[in-house]
């Protein structure tokens, strides 16, 4: 069953009744208010802005995270971190990073990063909700990713790479930094092989519920 919310109410049906690749609701906004409330419950905006009028949202049953101590580093990555090559920052160039994410998929079919979910996620950056990795070979920004901060939980959206390998060590630095500051999960949302191969796996919608209600790893 898919809901249909309006701009009124900020309010998300029980995401047991969604589809199952994990639609449940199409409409309402992307404002500050309605996106914190539906990360606060596992929802997410996920729709093509040249397709769709009104903004998507999925809460897939079975969502794939990482948990921070389990990233697999393979041989190739170890060496490329011990090269010292590139370092890597949080919350430097958070529009930077944005843009990178944005700027190989504008054009592509299904495009979902597009001006207003940009808009929107920079003001969620502004009120302390939503960071950036930033990986730099020098000054060249090389890659990235960013996502949203929400109880004990990194909320990943997207990431890019413009070396070879930068947004893996992007991730990489995210989960050695959520270990030591105590944050408990990445949430990759969607999986892929790419994610798996970095140790990604798949865990119940009341598991993760219940991670992402222990205290906000990232203050703001």
């Amino acid at each position: 069953m898919i809901f249909q919310l309006d701009e009124d109410s900020i309010y998300f049906p029980d995401p047991r009744e969604g589809e199952p690749d994990g639609l449940i609701a199409v409409g309402g906004d992307l404002s500050p208010q309605r996106l914190l409330h539906a990360y606060s419950l596992g929802f997410f905006p996920w729709f093509s802005f040249n397709d769709c009028e009104e903004p998507e949202w999925y809460c897939p049953m079975q969502r794939m995270v990482i948990f921070p101590g389990e990233i697999h580093i393979s041989h190739s990555m170890r060496n490329l971190l011990n090269k010292g090559k590139y370092r890597c920052t949080i919350n430097r160039a958070f529009t930077r990073v944005i843009a990178g994410c944005a700027e190989k998929r504008m054009d592509m079919a299904g495009a979902w990063l597009g001006e207003d979910m940009i808009r929107a996620y920079t003001r969620l950056h502004e009120m302390g909700f939503a960071a950036s990795v930033e990986v730099w070979n020098g000054d060249f920004l090389a890659g990235g990713l960013y996502g949203v901060t929400i109880g004990n939980v990194f909320a990943g959206e997207s990431m890019f790479s413009r070396e070879p390998s930068a947004s893996k060590l992007a991730m990489i630095h995210l989960a050695r930094y959520m270990s030591k500051a105590g944050g408990s999960l990445i949430d990759c949302q969607i999986g892929t092989p790419h994610l798996e191969s970095m140790g990604a796996r798949y865990i119940p919608y009341e598991e993760y519920l219940r991670i992402l209600r222990q205290p906000r790893w990232l203050e703001n």
